[in-house]
């Protein structure tokens, strides 16, 4: 399948929820541990604000401004309980799709197997 049919950032939502549960941060902090642990799963930092801009009119969670350290503010996002509650949706939904995906790979193995030699 040609790459450009890969929907990048696809679960940006659920990552980006995931690190604010593990503490607060800032549209540049998101982006880099998106691009150091999933990196894979390629973003760039418009998406990122877009994504942010979307998760805080759901009220899935909140920002405020930093203006106590030098240079330009900082707008800080926080997760929210509503935030928390839909990133259990997200894990379930995860887990679920984890259970199609390891059918897929099983199934695939068994073919293989029979096919042995036929398939490169």
């Amino acid at each position: 399948m040609p790459r450009e049919k890969f929907k990048h950032g696809r679960h940006a939502p659920a990552f980006i929820m995931l690190f604010l549960a593990q503490e607060p941060a800032y549209g540049l902090t998101l982006l880099n541990k998106m691009e150091k642990y999933i990196p894979y799963n390629k973003i760039d930092s418009a998406a990122i604000y877009r994504t942010l801009q979307n998760l805080e009119q759901e009220k899935l969670v909140e920002s405020y401004w930093d203006t106590a350290e030098p240079g330009p503010a900082k707008k800080w996002y926080k997760i929210t309980v509503s935030g928390l509650n839909k990133l259990t949706e997200y894990k379930n939904d995860i887990e679920m799709r984890m259970k199609g995906f390891q059918f897929f790979l099983n199934s695939y193995e068994e073919i293989i197997k029979k096919q042995g030699d036929d398939i490169e």
